[in-house]
């Protein structure tokens, strides 16, 4: 709506300047036109069409500052608003003796453009003054607090928000991760989440609605486990309809992080610039590394597909063939893990029995 509301703008004013620029005219000119109100609007239309093609570039450039004022530290943000007042005022105060000196009315020009080169130039200034003593600035208005020190001097960064998705809340390790610690910063559900949770509790699928009430239930123990950290944030947008894209949406608004297990969701984040934390990634990072050499107990649970193997699994799913281990079947074994095998379909252990390898 603003946009609109900026190019409708520079369009009525333009049209409005070209529909009166008629008069400017010689009244010459004017005489020998037949026609003067069929001018006016012609004028006028190509006005209409000047402040377009302004409105949409001044709309264009609006957005992107918009997205850079998004993205700045509020510390950067109250600084430099900060040097720009303090700028303005001293521009206002050096500038006021030459307002008072008599100037030939031939050069009265000269004051306005003293007062706005005036105005930029100490602005700039103050701007400048701004990002490079900003910090100290800052540990002036609060000297006691350590963390607003070290905020100030860059050593240390606020944690940003975590936003939690509806998969991530359903698959329950979100909560496991709070329980360690892991996680820092405030969480936030967006009501849009909690909406669907709902309709997923409420569905009349089984599996939809057991995981709906899942996630309800682990939300609820978030809550009373951390009722200071976790929040309900009402924001929603009417205009978008998907759920993953208001969540890009709410993040990037923000400028906090997106928590979630989405494959999809994550990629689309990513190529919006959007942070995110995915638990997948987060858990394949965790496993265990085994190199050659190395020991662990396993469990035999079936035979494997080449004579004299055994296969096992280890907790996190990865699967361990045993050579010599088919007599193992349904005991507990200790192997020495021979090899380790990446495939696209994840990774796979080779071992031998301790006691062989020693043999």
């Amino acid at each position: 709506m603003l946009d609109f509301v900026i190019i409708l703008l520079f369009i009525l004013a333009a049209a409005g300047i070209g529909f009166d620029s008629v008069e400017l005219l010689p009244v010459t000119v004017q005489d020998q036109v037949t026609n003067l109100e069929a001018l006016r609007w012609i004028t006028a239309g190509f006005g209409a069409i000047i402040g377009f093609a302004i409105g949409l570039t001044v709309q264009v450039a609006y957005r992107r500052l918009e997205a850079r004022v998004r993205q700045m530290p509020i510390e950067v943000i109250l600084t430099r608003a900060v040097g720009l007042v303090l700028g303005l005022l001293l521009a206002n105060l050096m500038l006021a003796p030459i307002f008072l000196l008599p100037i030939p009315f031939d050069f009265t020009f000269i004051k306005p453009l003293v007062a706005i080169l005036g105005s930029v130039m100490f602005s700039f200034l103050g701007v400048s003054l701004a990002d490079t003593h900003g910090r100290t600035f800052l540990r002036l208005i609060n000297p006691n607090s350590l963390e607003s020190i070290l905020v100030a001097e860059g050593t240390l960064k606020p944690a940003s928000s975590k936003v939690l998705d509806t998969s991530c809340i359903i698959d329950g390790r979100i909560e496991e991760l709070l329980n360690t610690g892991f996680i820092e910063g405030q969480i936030l559900i967006p009501q849009f989440v909690l909406q669907e949770l709902q309709q997923l509790a409420d569905a009349a699928n089984d599996q939809k609605r057991i995981r709906g009430r899942r996630g309800l239930d682990i939300l609820n123990r978030m809550q009373e486990a951390f009722p200071e950290r976790l929040v309900i944030h009402p924001a929603d947008y009417e205009d978008i309809h998907t759920v993953d894209a208001k969540l890009v949406r709410f993040t990037q608004e923000i400028n906090g992080t997106l928590l979630t297990n989405d494959y999809n969701l994550s990629k689309v984040a990513n190529l919006q610039k959007v942070p995110v934390l995915n638990v997948n990634d987060l858990a394949q990072a965790l496993r265990p590394i085994y190199r050659p050499g190395d020991s662990l107990d396993l469990k035999i649970l079936k035979e494997g597909k080449e004579p004299a193997q055994g296969v096992g699994y280890l907790n996190d799913g990865t699967m361990v063939v045993v050579e010599e281990g088919r007599s193992h079947v349904g005991g507990e074994l200790r192997v020495v893990v021979t090899s380790a095998l990446q495939t696209s379909a994840g990774r796979m252990i080779f071992a031998r029995p301790q006691a062989s390898v020693v043999a």
